[in-house]
């Protein structure tokens, strides 16, 4: 049988209206699960909710598969409130990812199966189930965060700037020049961004509201972005040095703002101090940090064949000693006084440890958590695995990763409609196909919302729900187009809203709060506009930033409640995220929305306050909600919060 999400949907009279049917619901969320930072052993209350009248059912259960070997435990019936019967059920968590799902026994015989990918007539895959993590959490000030990402060399460029001279690999800039995106220039064009240039502007970081600074690499390097470093143990110069950065966190810290760093794990540059002592040099204690494939070291493995960026071999103790375990490492210097960063951003994550046969991946990143926990358990931890991370986010490790197909990829396939504007590729050639994250599959993928909630849906069911929180959801990054650039007209409030509103971290990139466009990764890496502030078009577009980021700070349930989705068409989405203490209702259209919803899908509807935008609730007399729109809209509204029986 195909899956489908926890809520479907059926037509009834009337053009355009659907009236959503309700289903079973359960998330990772308080109002479901007891603890959500377990340890071994610990017994953790489990409630699922389902429509009153649904069944009707002869029993409820829960099945873990510890040790891969089935357990079962026995809901029981709580009451009911609001139109919905509730259950609960223990469950022994006996593993560090400690999987489990519902079991709905209906009197006539049938039996559906309830997991993270939604309710099944047929038995389902462990993979998908609910999961309980009882690996250190995150610190709690991670689900309260709204990251801002700056790439250095483009953000802002302080008067010390002026004072240094162009490196030898660079191809100087002015402020005010357009991106080149053809090599060499694509990354050897210098602008000069530095550290003191972010302190400049910090006051626009709190004006937005945002309390996460994200920088990508900023250790001395021979291209413009820095990723391919010549050293962690100092910062570039050209950024200001070591003391520019203690003077950006510490003045970032004094507004509210937490700073995590870049950092290498899988490569570094081929200027690198280690690469250069094992270069040519066999016998080197360096050449075991690296892949040489000859017998003169000056053969090697690097990172998708890019010579400049040799690639690590974990294998080697000496480099798991230097760069990650212990208190004189490079990941613990960084997070010690004087600099006091809160975390790190690791970069290829997903690559970092693997090569063919080998693979160290997980070895590698619990080492990173575990390091990180020694100097500060206040830290967070997030790894880049820009496709399909599930295998690698069960918790052991990552608190969350930059990753795409979960919300980034599927919202440009719903809201994008690309003009063909032609722009050009690394070796000067022009092209019109949109570009689409690297795929090769005819520019942008057009989706429906059905078609991007079922990608959400896919995308997350494997990750456990804690780690869900911690997924970087960006509009787009550095290494991607800025969403903008293909919006379809409208559609912008309804991408930065649904980043705000759905379960994950937000992340704006810088720039995109002023409108910018770029085509593809290097293309976005555009030189802030500062002094464009006041231009209707740039103020406008930091009006929606500022309005629907405060509408994240100022209600608790967009960060940590439960996600339903409560009603699905072609042109709709609309959920809900919901807490003992307040729902916030969602919805997003790109067309006419019109959607009747039962009294029990939005429980006391009629004192709902509506938060942002320009749609309509309406609530007949029998507490059926309409909700309709002009499309394009996003719009949000406050309901009290979701009544559960007492135990």
């Amino acid at each position: 049988m195909p899956r489908h999400p926890l809520c479907h949907n059926r037509a009834v009279s009337g053009k355009g209206t659907h009236l959503t049917t309700l289903a079973p619901h359960h998330d990772g969320s308080p109002l479901y699960v007891s603890d959500s930072s377990p340890a071994l052993g610990d017994v953790v209350t489990v409630r699922l909710r389902i429509p009153v009248g649904y069944g009707p059912l002869a029993a409820v259960r829960t099945r873990s598969n510890p040790d891969h070997e089935p357990e079962w435990t026995d809901a029981v019936p709580l009451g009911s409130a609001d139109g919905w019967d509730w259950w609960q059920a223990p469950v022994t968590v006996r593993n560090p990812r400690h999987g489990y799902r519902f079991i709905l026994l209906h009197v006539d015989g049938r039996v559906e199966w309830l997991n993270q990918s939604g309710l099944h007539q047929i038995e389902t895959l462990d993979a998908e189930d609910f999961a309980l993590v009882t690996t250190s959490p995150p610190p709690a000030w991670l689900s309260d965060s709204v990251m801002y990402q700056v790439f250095p060399d483009r953000f802002a460029r302080s008067a010390r700037a002026d004072e240094r001279a162009t490196p030898e690999w660079a191809i100087p800039a002015s402020w005010e020049d357009p991106v080149d995106p053809v090599m060499p220039a694509r990354s050897q064009q210098f602008y000069g961004g530095d550290l003191d240039g972010v302190i400049d502007k910090l006051d626009h970081l709190v004006s937005l509201g945002v309390n996460l600074l994200y920088l990508t690499p900023i250790f001395p390097a021979a291209s413009n972005h820095r990723y391919d470093a010549s050293s962690f143990d100092r910062v570039d110069p050209l950024l200001g040095g070591d003391e520019a950065y203690v003077r950006l966190i510490e003045a970032a810290h004094a507004r509210g703002i937490r700073v995590i760093g870049d950092l290498t794990s899988n490569h570094s540059g081929d200027r690198h101090e280690w690469f250069q002592a094992a270069l040519g040099h066999p016998g080197a204690p360096e050449e075991e940090f690296y892949y040489f494939t000859d017998a003169g070291n000056t053969e090697y493995v690097s990172w998708l064949g890019y010579p400049s960026l040799p690639k690590f071999n974990w294998a080697s103790a000496e480099l798991r000693r230097r760069f990650v375990e212990g208190p004189d490492s490079v990941v613990a210097k960084w997070l010690k006084p004087p600099y006091n960063a809160d975390g790190w951003r690791i970069d290829v994550a997903n690559m970092t440890g693997r090569l063919g046969d080998v693979d160290l991946n997980a070895e590698v990143r619990q080492l990173l958590r575990r390091t990180m926990i020694e100097i500060n358990p206040d830290t967070i931890l997030l790894g880049e695995s820009t496709n399909d991370a599930t295998s690698d986010l069960q918790g052991d490790g990552w608190h969350g990763a930059m990753t795409y197909p979960g919300f980034t990829r599927p919202l440009w396939g719903w809201l994008s409609a690309p003009n063909g504007t032609p722009y050009l590729s690394a070796d000067g050639e022009e092209l019109t196909e949109p570009w689409f994250f690297g795929q090769p599959i005819g520019g942008i993928p057009r989706y429906s919302a059905r078609q991007f909630v079922d990608a959400v849906v896919q995308f997350t069911a494997g990750i456990p729900w804690r780690v869900r929180l911690g997924n970087m959801q960006p509009l787009d990054t550095h290494d991607t187009g800025r969403f903008a650039t293909n919006a379809a007209p409208g559609t912008v409030p309804l991408a930065v809203g649904l980043m705000l509103t759905l379960p994950g971290l937000p992340v704006v990139f810088a720039g995109d709060e002023f409108g910018l466009v770029g085509a593809d990764g290097e293309s976005s890496r555009t030189p802030i506009p500062w002094g464009s502030e006041s231009e209707p078009e740039v103020a406008e577009r930091m009006g929606l930033y500022r309005d629907l980021i405060a509408l994240r700070h100022e209600h608790p349930a967009l960060a940590t409640g439960g996600l339903r989705w409560v009603h699905v068409d072609d042109d709709t989405a609309v959920f809900v995220r919901e807490s003992a203490d307040e729902t916030l209702l969602v919805l997003a259209a790109t067309g006419e929305a019109d959607a009747e919803l039962t009294a029990a899908a939005l429980p006391r509807a009629a004192a709902a306050e509506v938060l942002f935008g320009d749609a309509t609730l309406a609530v007949a007399v029998d507490g059926a909600v309409l909700l309709s729109a002009d499309g394009p809209a996003f719009a949000v509204w406050s309901l009290p919060g979701v009544e559960v029986p007492a135990v």
